[in-house]
C-alpha cells in the first residue's frame, strides 16, 4: 500500500495557521494512498483562492488555472486521457460563484470527475466578502449591514443536476472526510465532495466549535444513499442540524462511455495527423 507521504510535495503549505484547508489536503493525500493511486496517473486541478493553491502541496501532476474555471480544464484534461484520475480542487466562491455554470454542465455529462470543494462561506483570498454560501444576514466586509441573499445550496443543486455521487466532510473530523474523499474518487462519474473547511482569519461565525454542534453523520441516522429523494431531503432540511457523510451515489453511465470518440484508446495515444492518401482524399473531396 502507497504511503500518505508519498503524495506530500516539497513545497511549503501557505494557509494561515488553522485552516481548515490543511485537514482537507491531508484527507486527499489519505484517500490517494488508500486506493493505491500511481502519481503519474494522478492530475489535481484548481483555480483561483486560497484553497486553489492545493496542487502546489501534492506530489503529482497539477495546473493551477483561472478564477472559476478548473472544471473546464478538468474536462479537457479527461476526455484527452480517460487513464487519469483527475480531482478538482477549489472553494466556494470559486466553484459555486463564477464556476457554476461550468459545475451544472460537467454534472449533467456525469464525467468522471472528483469535485473537492472547501466551503468556508467566505471570500477568504481576497480578505472578507460574502461568498455564495454565505448565510443571509451575515455581517462581512462586503455586506456590513448584513447579508441580503439567500445561500446557495450546493448539495441540492448536485442532486438535481445529474451527479452520481454526492458527499460532504467537515475538517474537524479528518478520518471520515478521508472515507468520503476516498469513496467520491473511486466513484465511476461526476462526484462532488463539499468540505466545511473553516477560514479561521475571516469567518468568525462558522468556526471549528460551530460546526462540532450541529454536525451529524448520515450512516448513524440509517441513512439509504441509493435513494435519491431521501438525498434530497437531508440537503434540503431546514433545521441547524449539518449532515456529513455520502448523501447519494448512484450507477450510471458516465460521458465516455456514451460519447462514441472517446471510446477505445484515449485520445492523447492516438495517431494525430493524416497520412498522404487520407490528405489527398480530403482534399479532392472538397475540389
Amino acid at each position: 500500500m502507497t504511503a500518505a507521504s508519498e503524495y506530500k510535495s516539497r513545497v511549503r503549505q501557505t494557509w494561515c495557521p488553522g485552516c481548515g484547508d490543511y485537514g482537507v489536503l491531508n484527507a486527499l493525500q489519505t484517500s490517494c494512498a488508500a486506493l493505491n493511486i500511481e502519481r503519474q496517473n494522478l492530475v489535481v486541478v484548481s483555480g483561483i483562492g486560497c484553497s486553489s493553491d492545493l496542487p502546489h502541496f501534492m506530489n503529482s501532476y497539477g495546473i493551477h488555472t483561472l478564477h472559476g474555471r478548473a472544471v473546464p480544464v478538468a474536462q479537457g484534461i479527461k476526455m484527452a486521457n480517460m487513464d487519469l484520475t483527475v480531482v478538482i480542487t477549489g472553494g466556494d466562491g470559486d466553484g459555486y460563484g463564477i464556476g457554476v455554470g461550468h459545475f451544472i454542465h460537467a454534472m449533467r455529462r456525469n464525467l468522471d470527475l472528483t469535485y473537492i470543494v472547501m466551503d468556508n462561506q467566505i471570500y477568504g483570498l481576497t480578505t472578507g466578502q460574502a461568498s455564495p454560501t454565505s448565510t443571509k444576514c451575515v455581517k462581512t466586509k462586503s455586506t456590513p449591514d448584513g447579508n441580503p441573499e439567500n445561500a446557495l445550496n450546493p448539495l441540492a443543486l448536485a442532486l438535481v443536476g445529474g451527479a452520481t455521487f454526492v458527499g460532504r466532510g467537515f475538517s474537524g473530523d479528518p478520518v471520515q472526510l478521508a472515507e468520503v474523499m476516498k469513496r467520491g474518487i473511486a466513484h465511476k462519474g461526476f462526484s462532488l465532495v463539499d468540505v466545511f473547511s473553516p477560514c479561521v482569519t475571516w469567518n468568525k461565525v462558522n468556526t471549528f466549535a460551530w460546526f462540532r454542534e450541529k454536525v451529524f453523520k448520515l450512516e448513524n441516522e440509517g441513512h439509504d444513499p441509493s435513494n435519491l429523494d431521501a438525498a434530497i431531503k437531508q440537503a434540503m432540511r431546514a433545521d441547524d442540524k449539518l449532515p456529513l457523510g455520502v448523501f447519494y451515489e448512484a450507477d450510471r453511465p458516465t460521458f465516455d462511455q456514451e460519447e462514441l470518440s472517446l471510446q477505445g484508446e484515449p485520445l492523447v495515444k492516438g495517431r494525430m495527423g493524416l497520412t498522404d492518401e487520407e490528405w489527398n482524399a480530403l482534399i479532392e473531396e472538397f475540389l
